[in-house]
């Protein structure tokens, strides 16, 4: 996955879009507290004056650590759902 420019869309946005979570305790679908380590590479553009622009990120890796439902506090009943669900 790569981003590139800091205006344009990140295809990783796009990707985590249609991910999405269910508490079962609370019936929660819109608010969740979600823990991800993430292992990127980047482009690091660094201006005569020292000005640092990242002009592209690639993400290689990702591991969800921890899903908590913001409402009821429970990571042990949030499900993942698909998109059209």
């Amino acid at each position: 996955m790569v981003c590139t420019k800091a205006g344009e869309r990140c295809r990783y946005a796009e990707q985590m879009e249609s991910k999405r979570y269910r508490c079962t305790a609370c019936g929660n679908l819109t608010r969740f507290d979600v823990e991800i380590t993430r292992t990127t590479r980047e482009f690091h553009h660094f201006s005569v004056g020292g000005t640092l622009e990242i002009e592209q990120t690639e993400i290689l890796g990702e591991t969800v650590d921890q899903i908590l439902c913001r409402w009821c506090g429970h990571g042990d009943d949030v499900v993942r759902l698909d998109r059209e669900e």
